[in-house]
């Protein structure tokens, strides 16, 4: 008697597992827990710590601002900074848009260089200034106006500060004005001033630009040095200082060329 043909055996093979696989939706259970009570009472803890957290910021009168305190200023006096800054007494403090008063601060007192605007809590404001340092003065209709390190123009006051040298721009007639224009000569000048000597600064009574590579100082006791353009600053400064030691009695100095320097007068 023959056996089974390839084709019963086929028909009659069940699938691979299909009789031992349990159903997805029949027989597995569900992962799915009730929060029990401990852990409900946690998360309405944590809700009201929140809730409480946000009231104490914004609706409560603890966290408020109440004062503002300035520090760093010398010219400017703290009650010009505040008024400028007009910080929002009585506001949320962490609602102050600290931003906004620093912009506000740097756009209506240009002597400010930089502030810094902190909170200081329970309830103040900090404004932490830093002004300019005028380093040449422009003078024009008896008045002068104050100039910084980077060149920027940022006040004009009545009487010139003390041991501010005045900057005289003679460049009228001078070729110089075709390639540099008289606001970049006055940073030429200004990178001179950066580049003296502390007690030759001090001693600085005027600096006189007649072109680019023109620059004189005028020093108290009416000697000269002849700086000629701004390049080469430090080795002229230290050529310049050697140079004062050496001919103490001398009244004019060139150090426009530093390799060749030279002397003159008494």
């Amino acid at each position: 008697m023959s056996g089974p043909t390839t084709a019963e055996k086929r028909g009659t093979r069940e699938p691979k597992g299909s009789s031992e696989r349990p159903s997805r939706t029949g027989t597995r259970k569900s992962r799915f827990r009730v929060p029990g009570p401990r852990a409900l009472l946690i998360a309405l803890a944590v809700l009201a710590l929140v809730a409480g957290g946000i009231w104490a910021l914004y609706g409560s009168s603890w966290l408020r601002v109440e004062r503002v305190q300035t520090s760093g200023t010398e010219v400017l006096t703290p009650r010009e900074v505040e008024a400028a800054a007009s910080v929002p007494i009585g506001s949320p403090l962490v609602s102050v848009d600290t931003d906004a008063i620093e912009a506000r601060l740097l756009r209506k007192l240009p002597r400010i260089d930089t502030v810094e605007v902190v909170r200081s809590w329970p309830h103040g404001i900090g404004l932490k200034v830093t002004e300019r340092k005028p380093v040449l003065l422009v003078e024009k209709g008896g008045k002068f106006t104050e100039v910084d390190s980077t060149g920027t123009r940022f006040a004009t006051v009545d009487k010139a500060p003390r041991g501010v040298p005045k900057l005289v721009l003679d460049v009228a007639s001078s070729p110089s004005l075709r390639r540099f224009d008289a606001d970049r000569l006055l940073l030429e000048a200004v990178g001179v001033t950066g580049e003296l000597p502390q007690k030759i600064a001090r001693d600085t009574r005027v600096v006189k630009v007649a072109s680019y590579d023109s620059i004189t100082l005028e020093l108290g006791g009416g000697r000269t040095v002849f700086w000629g353009s701004g390049e080469d600053g430090a080795v002229k400064a230290r050529v310049l200082t050697a140079l004062m030691k050496a001919t103490p009695k001398a009244g004019h100095f060139d150090v426009s060329a530093p390799t060749a320097p030279a002397a003159s007068g008494s």
